[in-house]
């Protein structure tokens, strides 16, 4: 089904449709995160992926919740945006030797997974609130959160934990 086909018939189809988005969206970052955290250096970096990791696993729990709140059950809908973002995060990553150099990559390659994310969550619960689903509105709103602290942790381990400092000094 791709987001504007006739199987999209009605705003609960829409928001069903939404789900599947982010779900598949957040396997896939549960794929990916791993990955990062093995190639990242900087402590503060590591710790913040790892942190997050076991995060995306809890949001995934709480999408599976939505799911049954619908009667559905869950599942993932291919989502060629997150499929993208993460294909360029690992491209990028490949092509840099210099760690410092890296460690800025993977924060900025992070960054544009969590405002993704942001973006859907966002959505999704503009959504879930026009229908009255306001459980499901607050599962989503927490995993939102949580997309937002993620990145508000990123800044800082760019800026003030000195991961862009570093990287600007490599040779």
């Amino acid at each position: 089904m791709g987001l504007f086909t006739k199987d999209i018939k009605s705003m609960d189809d829409l928001l069903i449709h939404g789900l599947q988005d982010i779900y598949y969206a957040e396997q896939q970052i549960l794929k990916a995160l791993p990955k990062m955290i093995d190639k990242a250096t900087n402590r503060d970096l590591v710790t913040g992926l790892k942190t997050h990791l076991e995060e995306t696993k809890k949001q995934v729990e709480r999408l599976d919740k939505a799911f049954a709140k619908l009667g559905k059950q869950p599942s993932g809908t291919k989502c060629p945006a997150i499929d993208g973002i993460i294909k360029e995060a690992d491209e990028t990553a490949g092509e840099i030797e210099d760690k410092a150099v890296l460690d800025a990559a993977i924060v900025a390659n992070a960054q544009a997974i969590e405002h993704y994310e942001m973006c859907r969550y966002g959505t999704l619960i503009a959504w879930a609130e026009e229908l009255g689903h306001d459980e499901i509105v607050r599962f989503l709103t927490t995993n939102l959160n949580e997309e937002k602290a993620a990145n508000t942790k990123l800044n800082t381990v760019a800026l003030r934990k000195g991961v862009n400092a570093k990287a600007s000094s490599a040779a």
